[in-house]
């Protein structure tokens, strides 16, 4: 049975006949925001790979270095581009699907400019610095209010359409729309608790393990929930629409998307393999992303057998090319994605660019093309006039398609070097390359190919534009909203003869391969979603509850001291710089780290870490151990000028910290929200200013002694001299004086 042959709801007299019209003006809407915000994001993104590849594009504007930009380029690409899309086609699909306009008018305009809006506040608030240091949970937390209110409001209005519906079962893209939507609305509260410091500052209420735990229960869930299952919901639409058929199995609809909303929550933890994280949590992540295979193959394959006996329609219509490539690509990233979370294949790939080549296969192949086709074919729907050029969309596929061939390749040829440089050893058993901007330079050439490659996806990007301008500058002068008439549901359900005709199932496995429970699942959608949510949040609460209750996780360091007040402030400043997108602070338990960087890292030693710092990838070297390996004017000249200090560097300069002042009195404020969240402040929660000024004072002498600049007492580099010599002191002097002398 196809997953698009459904029961209709009963014999109904004419006098039951509805007429209405379905929103296509907000389609459109969300149809130009994909493509504006897609082609913002992907120009950022070359920013940032031509600053990696080459120094030179780094500038002295503070607010375009590459800590600033990088996530501003993965929250555009990935809340601005593909969420305009998923709520392009959700709004489209639903409102067919269920035979009923949207709920609210009103709710759908509110959603359309309140996600523009946050879209803007991103774009303004990152690049200045003001940033929770999450990955994919970047935005500070007023931002994240909004984005709870827009995202209830979205809920709110998607609810109420299921509910006011003329259809009476739930076709399969509505399942996983509901799951998205329910899902990613439980992670985003969770993940971005935090208590408020000031207007755009605020600190996670978890710490260290307990928030690294959270943090990729969110990030890998926010690619599960945001990236993958929206989109499946849109292939499962779009997909039988451009082919002309039935999506090739129900069952198999069924049985991907339930396995895949329950075990996609565990996975999380294989992000953290090697680190301070308990190993049994890590095992749990790795077992689950495993078995995540099967339910991803079985909706790749449902996917492509789509198509079966209309193979020839690929060769001719470059939409299906779009979407053949899209799922294929879903597949690839699929098999990868559990095969990195095997700890021995882990352990090569973490914090190289390996993982980048991972996200990018799945953002560029995966939501870009399935949006690309399912654009193409919304133009001439919703601009009622035929698409402009079928050879400029078959050149975009090309051009696409090549660029995505090089971007990938020359980051995955990347990520494998950079691993295996770090392991090597000589045959007198030291470091085969003891410095690590050995790697770095090493790496340059592929940086270039990924340069080359990622402009040519936006030539692609811009051809696509540009297909859409002229599809709607042919549009009528008035659009026509037909109208539809579909029959009220009845109140009370009639339904047809339970098998059809067909002998009933035999015994309880009959029943249950049968599907027919599934079938009264979907025409309750309140019940639908109240089981997505126990799935989510039933698999959620058995890694949560155990990480947060058995205090044997996270055994303390009875040295581990909080931060001074001014280490506190240059950790904020390392932050608000975005260095952790560039410099892990954990070292794993490997020959060739501890040999470069030092004693591996405890779990216990970032019990004050709100948030954590661990990183998730290595373009410069772990800072875990960094305190008093160098002295104070080492680190004032490698901010100022990093080529001074390593000939090779790619490191962006932040001259601006030595003219810069320090907001002392704006110290007490974070001082007093570290201490809400139970880190031991003591007298600082009453003098934290006068303590911060009195340590600037002693690392600006140290700084002039050692033979540097004069009058620093007041400037930012002293907060951040401050925290780098404090960084991994704590198991080996006595917190008070680091940072102190040298």
């Amino acid at each position: 049975m196809s997953a698009t042959a459904l029961p209709s709801t009963g014999a109904v007299s004419s006098a039951q006949l509805e007429s209405f019209s379905y929103d296509d003006a907000v389609v459109r809407k969300f149809l130009w925001a994909t493509f504006i915000w897609g082609l913002v994001g992907m120009l950022v993104g070359l920013i940032v790979a031509l600053q990696l590849a080459n120094p030179i594009f780094n500038t002295s504007l503070e607010w375009l270095s590459f800590g600033r930009l990088r996530p501003l380029h993965t929250n555009a690409v990935i809340f601005a581009f593909a969420g305009n899309a998923f709520f392009c086609g959700a709004y489209y699909s639903t409102q067919r699907l269920l035979k009923a306009r949207m709920y609210s008018d009103f709710l759908s305009s509110f959603h359309f400019w309140g996600w523009q809006a946050i879209i803007v506040a991103a774009a303004l608030t990152l690049p200045l610095g003001f940033t929770q240091a999450k990955e994919y949970a970047e935005l500070e937390w007023p931002i994240d209010i909004a984005i709870a209110v827009v995202w209830v409001a979205f809920g709110v209005n998607f609810v109420g359409t299921m509910i006011k519906r003329r259809e009476r079962h739930l076709y399969v893209a509505l399942w996983f729309y509901i799951a998205s939507i329910v899902t990613v609305a439980i992670l985003h509260i969770f993940n971005n608790l935090s208590i408020p410091a000031g207007l755009f500052k605020s600190y996670s209420i978890y710490a260290g393990v307990q928030d690294a735990f959270m943090q990729w229960w969110y990030g890998h869930n926010a690619v599960a929930f945001f990236l993958t299952t929206p989109f499946l919901g849109l292939m499962y639409y779009f997909m039988p629409k451009a082919a002309d058929g039935p999506v090739f199995s129900y069952k198999l609809s069924i049985l991907h998307f339930w396995s895949l909303v329950f075990l996609y929550i565990w996975a999380g933890p294989h992000h953290l393999h090697y680190t301070a994280l308990p190993e049994w949590a890590s095992t749990v992540g790795m077992l689950f992303s495993v078995m995540l295979w099967a339910p991803s193959w079985g909706g790749m394959i449902n996917g492509l057998l789509t198509l079966r006996g209309a193979w020839h329609k690929v060769a001719e219509d470059p939409i299906l090319k779009f979407f053949v490539v899209a799922i294929t690509a879903y597949g690839m990233s699929t098999f990868e994605g559990p095969l990195l979370s095997i700890k021995s294949v882990n352990a090569l790939a973490h914090y190289t660019d390996w993982i980048i080549a991972h996200v990018h296969t799945g953002a560029l192949g995966w939501n870009g093309f399935l949006t690309f086709g399912m654009v193409y074919w919304l133009l001439p729907r919703l601009f009622q006039t035929p698409v402009y050029s079928k050879r400029l969309m078959e050149l975009h596929f090309w051009i696409a398609s090549f660029g995505i061939l090089l971007y990938v390749v020359a980051i995955y040829s990347a990520g494998v070097t950079q691993g295996l440089m770090w392991r090597a050893f000589d045959v007198t058993g030291r470091l085969a390359y003891p410095d690590f901007v050995e790697t770095v330079v090493r790496l340059l050439p592929m940086y270039w190919l990924r340069v080359v490659g990622g402009s040519m996806y936006i030539v692609g990007m811009l051809l696509f534009g540009w297909n859409i301008f002229m599809t709607w500058r042919r549009r009528p002068a008035t659009y026509v909203v037909p109208v539809i008439t579909a029959p009220a549901l009845e109140k009370k359900y009639i339904p047809e003869p339970e098998y059809g005709g067909a002998p009933a199932p035999v015994g309880l496995w009959g029943r249950f391969a049968s599907a027919t429970w599934h079938r009264k699942w979907e025409r309750m959608p309140i019940t639908f979603t109240v089981l997505t949510v126990i799935a989510v949040v039933v698999a959620s609460l058995f890694e949560i509850l155990p990480t947060f209750l058995i205090k044997s996780n996270v055994p303390t360091i009875a040295s581990v001291k909080p931060y001074t007040p001014l280490e506190l402030a240059g950790r904020d400043m390392y932050i608000a710089e975005g260095c952790f997108n560039c410099h892990s602070q954990m070292i794993r338990p490997f020959r060739h780290e501890t040999e470069r960087f030092g004693e591996y890292s405890k779990p216990g030693e970032s019990v004050y870490e709100h948030p954590f710092l661990w990183g998730s990838r290595r373009i410069g070297p772990d800072l875990a151990r960094i305190g008093g390996k160098y002295p104070h004017l080492w680190h004032v000249r490698h901010f100022e000028e990093p080529t001074s200090i390593t000939a090779r560097s790619i490191m962006p300069a932040y001259p601006h910290f030595l003219t810069k002042t320090i907001n002392f009195e704006q110290i007490q404020s974070r001082v007093d929200a570290m201490a809400m969240l139970g880190v031991p402040y003591g007298d600082a929660v009453n003098s934290a200013p006068a303590m911060a000024r009195a340590q600037a004072a002693e690392i600006a002498a140290e700084i002039e002694r050692q033979g540097g600049p004069s009058g620093l007492s007041d400037k930012q580099i002293v907060a951040m001299v401050a925290y780098m010599q404090r960084l991994g002191m704590d198991l080996r002097t006595p917190a008070s004086t680091v940072g102190m002398t040298q």
